[in-house]
């Protein structure tokens, strides 16, 4: 399949470039916890093909499949058919820290470090309240999602699909979005429309949305069903994989998880540490703490940054009396009591890594 990437918008400069073709991009994480919503020029960029523009205007979604009555709106249709609200929520690659996992052990996947993730203000309309207008038939368990729009590695189309459960829960906050941190959604970004599931991972966060199918199983898109699943370490392989995507069920959450963004000396013997936290599927972050020791001794940070439920968490902390060069890690520990693990587990596709965070000073 051939893909013409000469009508690409311009990307940030500020960017990480971890692939061209498709662009494959994130920020230094250094600079992500500096800010409690992430910039746009700061937003990652994970694509599958050519970023593709299109006319806010003309663009439409249709949704179809188990409803009574098939729906075709345009962005300024939904805006005015239905409530525009906004959520704050953490966008997060599955393949965040993927770097750290191929330490351990080569895996598959565009080599990313931990600025994977975005934090941002989604204003759109709610999934609910579409599926709710266009009525759901019995029968009917999952959502699919898909982007007919433009090219993707893999498959056809890209496509993912969520429980009917999740996208008809009212506090799910599952969202049509047409913007980022109170501006248009940019093409960059998946817009000019995008699916938004606060505390699920990006890749069922599908971008450029055009397609909305109720059906009574789930998407059968490549990335729904071959790709974003945890498989056992015993399988090293691709070939291994390939008859075992069938028997693993597909990601939704990612797990508790924390990292080091920057450290900086205030005096000889005192560190500055900043960084973030991302909360488990059943509670949100409320602590992190940091060691020098290994582990030995651990010192609670100062929570800097949380809004609601779907946020990302920014932490801080000062240590005195610390040696001139070391090691310091971090850990999240959940409102349940969860605590983040000391390793990762590692696994061929390099997802869901979320051994203590690390950094040398």
């Amino acid at each position: 399949m051939s893909m013409d990437y000469s009508e690409e918008p311009t990307h940030s400069a500020l960017l990480q470039v971890q692939g061209n073709h498709p662009f494959n991009a994130e920020a230094p994480v250094a600079s992500l916890v500096e800010f409690n919503l992430t910039p746009e020029d700061l937003v990652y960029c994970r694509n599958l093909g050519p970023v593709r523009e299109f006319d806010e205007e003309t663009y439409s979604i249709v949704i179809k499949g188990g409803v009574n009555q098939e729906l075709q709106y345009t962005i300024p249709e939904l805006k005015a058919s239905f409530e525009n609200v906004q959520v704050v929520a953490a966008l997060q690659c599955a393949g965040n820290r993927r770097n750290e996992m191929g330490a351990i052990k080569p895996v598959s996947g565009v080599g990313w470090d931990s600025g994977v993730i975005a934090n941002c203000k989604w204003g759109g309309v709610r999934v609910c309240d579409v599926l709710t207008h266009a009525g759901v038939q019995p029968g009917n368990s999952h959502v699919c999602f898909a982007s007919y729009a433009t090219l993707c590695q893999d498959d056809e189309y890209y496509g993912s699909s969520i429980t009917l459960e999740r996208a008809m829960e009212f506090s799910s906050d599952a969202l049509l979005a047409f913007e980022m941190n109170d501006e248009p959604l940019t093409a960059e970004h998946g817009g000019p429309l995008r699916l938004v599931v606060p505390g699920y991972l990006g890749a069922r966060w599908v971008k450029w949305l055009d397609t909305i199918v109720i059906s009574p199983s789930e998407s059968p898109n490549f990335y729904q069903q071959r790709d974003y699943k945890i498989l056992p370490p015993t399988v090293t392989s691709k070939d291994q994989a390939k008859p075992l995507w069938p028997k693993y069920p597909c990601m939704t959450s990612l797990p508790l998880n924390s990292i080091i963004g920057s450290t900086m000396f205030t005096s000889p013997t005192s560190l500055y540490i900043k960084g973030y936290a991302v909360p488990s599927p059943n509670a949100n972050v409320a602590g992190v703490e940091v060691t020098t020791d290994g582990g030995k001794t651990w010192h609670d940070a100062c929570i800097t940054y949380q809004e609601g439920k779907w946020s990302w968490t920014l932490w801080e902390a000062e240590l005195e009396g610390v040696a001139e060069s070391g090691i310091v890690h971090c850990r999240a520990r959940d409102a349940m009591g969860a605590v983040q693990p000391r390793e990762g587990i590692w696994n061929l596709r390099g997802v869901a890594f979320n051994a203590w965070g690390t950094r040398s000073w």
